[in-house]
């Protein structure tokens, strides 16, 4: 096929193509807008002309022309509709529009709408029987309809467009970063990357001071093998010479052990350690009072985590404990990202080096990841723990969804996957069949509504005791203003006609 042959059948091809009557919708930040394409076997053809008549208004005109423009009411709707899009669902607002602007498909004549996004296209097209498209030249349309979209709409500038952008913009982001302030995750991910790295340099600082230290008195490294107690200890004892009974109270308080405590004791007495100069010993107690407070804001940060967990995720922390659901959630990214994984991965993850190592070597692929650390895997037999990683895995993936959607979080399922958990390793070891899960969850269910209809009940009680004690203030005080808002003014003016009436017919016979 030669080139000029093949230059007629792409022309016939774009001819019998862009034939069809084209539209194009454009989302704008003050509501929906549809336009008609005209002069298109020429735009179809020439593309590079439809780039170059983009920045001109003139030129532009001529090839789009405004159907209709649907603003948005307020900006909670414009709000709405920006979120419906952006998950690729049509809202009903613009089903309306477009089921009211654009013509239906003829056998000769049949009608392409031109979308931005492809997921929006298909539900268009599933819910209303439009073809959509969004290849080609539709990409610079819009581009031109963004460009010049001020001045295509009547009693509409520039300054005004901006202005809605700006204010949807802003009404955006924030529903995004506060999708729900109570239940942010980015705090448990902070928090567990802040404690495993406290772990490691509480770890690396105290054998410092052990090395350190053990100059003077070698001995007490034997006798107090803790790290956080020997940097305690230290900063009691200080020099070895000068350590007295009188101390000695407050060292048992410490390593909670009267034994241990005179052994420290006794070892200070005939230690074979060198003498150190006061200033060497300042640096050590400066350096073990550090040390020492940095284990006990770990100790406050593990309770702040475990409470972060109890209102976000607390299915998940009862089932596989604080840490190593909160080590799941950073791994993951999010609550949400972890919900959305499968068993299969959430059993893996924290293993992919060997995961993918063994897919390498064909060798055996990893049985566990960050799971490792439950206590179930701990407690399990060597030939099971491939089997209740598997099992726990899934339970973990269970307890990730319910907190992730779950209205008022409540650690009830967690309790019954952990219950769940514990039967499957009993099982594994005498035989006894477990419940299935499909009673285990009914269960859960009907406690999680006695549950809810207890709190409710007793916020309504609340609030109606709220509402008495309210009401028997303003009739105290007498304030008008308090009157007309609980609505008790308009009941003091009706009694009181009805008074002024009954004396005006009394005087009256």
């Amino acid at each position: 096929m030669n080139s000029q042959t093949c230059t007629h059948f792409c022309t016939s091809m774009l001819k019998d193509v862009w034939s069809s009557k084209l539209f194009v919708l454009y989302e704008h930040a003050a509501g929906y807008a549809i336009f008609s394409v005209k002069e298109f076997e020429e735009v179809g053809m020439s593309l590079p002309q439809v780039e170059a008549s983009v920045t001109d208004l003139s030129r532009f005109n001529s090839v789009v022309k405004l159907v209709g423009f649907s603003p948005f009411k307020t900006a909670l709707a414009a709000l709405e509709s920006i979120n419906s899009i952006s998950e690729g669902i049509i809202p009903e607002d613009l089903q309306l529009f477009l089921d009211s602007c654009i013509p239906k498909s003829g056998k000769k004549d049949k009608v392409v709408l031109g979308v931005s996004d492809p997921k929006l296209g298909a539900s268009i097209t599933e819910a209303l029987d439009i073809k959509c498209d969004y290849a080609g030249v539709i990409p610079e349309i819009l581009r031109g309809i963004r460009l010049h979209f001020h001045n295509l709409v009547k009693h509409f500038t520039a300054k005004s467009s901006g202005i809605a952008q700006l204010g949807l913009g802003h009404s955006y982001s924030r529903a995004q970063v506060k999708f729900n302030v109570n239940r942010v995750d980015n705090m448990i991910i902070q928090s567990i990357a802040l404690l495993d790295q406290l772990d490691k340099d509480i770890n690396t600082f105290c054998m410092r001071i052990r090395e350190w230290y053990s100059y003077h008195f070698p001995e007490l490294a034997k006798i107090v093998p803790e790290n956080h107690m020997y940097a305690k200890v230290a900063k009691l004892i200080k020099s070895r010479k000068e350590f007295t009974d009188e101390k000695l109270e407050t060292l048992e308080q410490i390593v909670m052990d009267t034994a241990k405590a005179q052994a420290i004791m006794d070892a200070s007495k005939s230690s074979m350690g060198m003498d150190i100069s006061p200033v060497d010993l300042l640096n050590i107690e400066m350096f073990a009072t550090r040390v020492s407070s940095l284990a006990d804001y770990r100790k406050r940060l593990a309770e702040y985590l475990r409470f972060k967990m109890t209102g976000i995720a607390p299915n998940l922390a009862t089932l596989i404990g604080d840490q190593v659901g909160a080590r799941l959630i950073a791994h993951a990214g999010s609550l949400t990202n972890l919900a959305k994984y499968p068993a299969s991965t959430v059993q893996i993850l924290g293993a992919e080096k060997a995961l993918f190592r063994a897919l390498k070597t064909r060798g055996s692929t990893p049985k566990y990841g960050l799971l490792f650390h439950s206590t179930f895997i701990a407690r399990a037999g060597t030939r099971t723990k491939g089997r209740i990683s598997r099992y726990l895995a899934n339970k973990c993936s269970i307890a990730s969804r319910i907190d992730c959607f779950i209205d008022m979080p409540t650690n009830i399922f967690g309790e019954k996957l952990r219950q769940q958990v514990e039967d499957r390793l009993k099982f594994y070891e005498t035989g006894e069949v477990p419940k299935k899960n499909i009673i285990v969850m009914k269960e859960a269910l009907e406690e999680v509504a006695e549950l809810t209809a207890s709190v409710e009940q007793e916020s309504s009680k609340k609030k109606k005791k709220k509402d008495r004690k309210r009401k028997k203030e303003i009739l105290e005080n007498g304030n008008k203003n308090e009157f007309v808002e609980n609505g008790i003014q308009e009941e003091a003016e009706e009694s009181k006609k009805k008074r002024k009436k009954s004396k005006n017919i009394n005087e009256n016979e």
